[in-house]
C-alpha cells in the first residue's frame, strides 16, 4: 500500500509550502493536507507538481470545529456558511486535484435535536458528493472517537455504516482512520469487515498517545491484514503527532513497506 504523509501533522517545523518536499525527501508517495486555504492554490499545485507527490486528501473548510465548536455540517443554522464553504473547497480542488474531500460531521449543536442535525448531515453529505462528482473527486466521511473530541455525531463504525446508507450516493465512502477506533476500543478488524466496500481512504497513528507506530500497542500487521482481507487496497496517511522532529520518528516506513 502507499503511504501519504498527512502535513497538518507532519513535519511542522517547517511552512507548509516546505513540507511537502520534506515528505518527498522523506520518502513518502503522496500528502494529505486537512485544511490547506491558507495557501494559494496555485501555489500548492506548483509544489506537488514539483516534487511529483499527488495529493491525496483535504477536509471542506469546517468553521469553529477544530477550536471546540460544532462545526457546519450538520448545524442548520450553519447552512449558508457550509455552502459558502463547499463552494470554497470546489475551486481548490479543481486547481489542486486531491483524490478524495473529507467532511467533518461534527459535533451537536446546543438546542439542535440529533434526528434534525442527522437529517441536515445527510442532506450535506448528498450535495457535496454530488459536486464533486462532476469534478471526478471522491468523497469520505469518517468517525472520530467521542473521548478525544466530546460530542462528535458520528464515532462508530456502525453509525458511519449507518450514514452512508442514508446518504446512498456513489460518490461518497468512508475514510477508517485507526487511531480513532483503537482509542475508543473498537475492533479493528471487526470494523473493517462492516465497511468492506466501502472504504475510501485509511489513517493511522498508534495508540494510546497518537504518536507514531512503535509509541504505543497498536497491532498495525493485523490491522492492515484485516483491511486487505475486506478488499481494500487503497493508500494509508500519517496522520500522527510526532514525539520528536518528523524525520527522527519514520523508522518504521521502511519496515512498511513489506506489509
Amino acid at each position: 500500500m502507499k503511504i501519504a504523509a498527512n502535513l497538518s501533522m507532519l513535519f511542522t517545523d517547517r511552512p507548509l509550502i516546505e513540507r511537502v518536499i520534506a515528505a518527498r525527501v522523506a520518502g513518502f508517495d503522496g500528502v494529505e493536507i486537512q485544511f490547506p486555504y491558507e495557501l494559494p492554490a496555485i501555489r500548492l499545485k506548483e509544489v506537488l507538481e514539483a516534487a511529483g507527490l499527488p495529493l491525496l486528501l483535504i477536509n471542506l473548510p469546517a468553521g469553529d470545529l477544530m477550536s471546540g465548536g460544532p462545526g457546519l455540517a450538520a448545524v442548520p443554522e450553519r447552512q449558508e456558511e457550509f455552502d459558502v464553504g463547499l463552494e470554497q473547497a470546489l475551486s481548490y480542488a479543481a486547481m489542486t486535484r486531491p483524490r478524495f474531500v473529507n467532511v467533518l460531521a461534527g459535533r451537536l449543536a446546543d438546542g439542535v435535536p440529533r434526528d434534525q442535525a442527522m437529517a441536515c448531515l445527510v442532506n450535506n453529505l448528498r450535495k457535496v458528493a454530488e459536486a464533486f462528482a462532476v469534478l471526478r473527486i471522491g468523497v469520505l466521511c469518517e468517525a472520530i472517537n467521542p473521548l478525544d473530541m466530546p460530542g462528535f455525531l458520528i464515532s462508530t463504525p456502525e453509525q458511519l455504516s449507518d450514514l452512508l446508507h442514508r446518504v446512498d450516493h456513489p460518490n461518497l465512502q468512508a475514510q477508517y482512520d485507526l487511531y480513532h477506533m483503537a482509542r475508543q476500543g473498537v475492533d479493528l478488524a471487526a470494523g473493517a469487515r462492516l465497511l468492506a466496500g466501502r472504504i475510501g481512504h485509511v489513517q493511522f497513528a498508534d495508540c494510546p498517545g497518537r504518536g507514531e507506530p512503535g509509541t504505543g500497542t497498536l497491532d498495525f500487521a493485523s490491522a492492515i491484514r484485516a483491511l486487505r482481507d475486506n478488499g481494500y487496497e487503497g493508500w494509508l496517511g500519517a496522520e500522527y503527532k510526532p514525539t520528536a522532529p518528523t524525520a527522527e520518528t519514520l523508522d518504521w516506513l521502511a519496515q512498511w513497506r513489506s506489509f
